[in-house]
């Protein structure tokens, strides 16, 4: 088993094998408080035109990741079912793993 510190993981593209996409990089991540694992990779949304507005953030759970190559994530996400919007972050317990 290979091993990655979260600065490295941030360098590597994630890419969705459903369609293709390319959803950025990891720009944070959230740990289980029992064993101190990462449980999900989070890519920030993108800022709309002049900084306004903003896209909502992919969460994804570490159980979608099928590979982790040399500059690469990829990952399995059917339908973007892991998006959840800007306000509903600070409410939303992410209950789906």
């Amino acid at each position: 088993m290979e091993r990655f510190n979260t600065c490295e993981l941030r360098d590597k593209e994630v890419i969705n094998l459903c369609d293709g996409s390319k959803l950025g990089c990891p720009t944070d991540f959230e740990f289980n408080s029992c064993d101190g694992r990462i449980s999900a990779l989070i890519i920030a949304g993108q800022c709309g035109f002049l900084g306004l507005g903003r896209s909502k953030d992919i969460i994804i759970p570490w159980c979608k990741i099928e590979c982790i190559g040399e500059d690469t994530i990829l990952v399995r996400l059917p339908s973007n079912e892991f998006i959840i919007p800007d306000d509903d972050k600070k409410r939303h317990k992410r209950s789906f793993w």
